[in-house]
């Protein structure tokens, strides 16, 4: 459980998100470069990375908030931030995309209350084993 001064809480959530037109552009050095841009903007918006795994067109995300985060707006941020750095210093994914543009649209994102967290960290470090 976390707290501030007035509430105790626990928020995970389980994000996807997914490149547009699922292009396959996703590499373990370009997946660490997505975490580490995540966990640059993280602080701001009081999330904290719990899990990280990619496959080759999505990432899977494990966070926790405060009731405070505004989750859209820390999404629009990561989103664009990453896009911006990825194609600037991975020059190469500009030429698998269409466009401007790199993350899709939508995302997924799942509350955890209904599956122990174990079992959702489990799933996210099993995600991209299949080859």
């Amino acid at each position: 459980m976390d707290s501030n001064n007035h509430s105790v809480f626990l928020l995970n959530y389980h994000l996807i998100l997914v490149i547009k037109y699922r292009k396959k552009v996703i590499t373990a050095e370009i997946s660490e470069r997505m975490k580490e841009i995540f966990e640059y903007i993280q602080p701001k918006y009081n999330v904290s990375l719990q899990e990280w795994n990619h496959d080759r067109d999505h990432v899977h995300i494990l966070m926790k908030t405060h009731p405070n985060t505004d989750i859209s707006k820390f999404l629009n941020a990561y989103k664009s931030a990453s896009s911006r750095l990825i194609k600037k210093e991975f020059p190469i994914i500009r030429k698998s995309l269409w466009k401007a543009n790199f993350w899709s649209r939508s995302y997924c994102l799942l509350t955890t209350g209904g599956a122990p967290i174990d079992v959702i960290k489990k799933y996210i470090e099993n995600q991209g084993m299949k080859g």
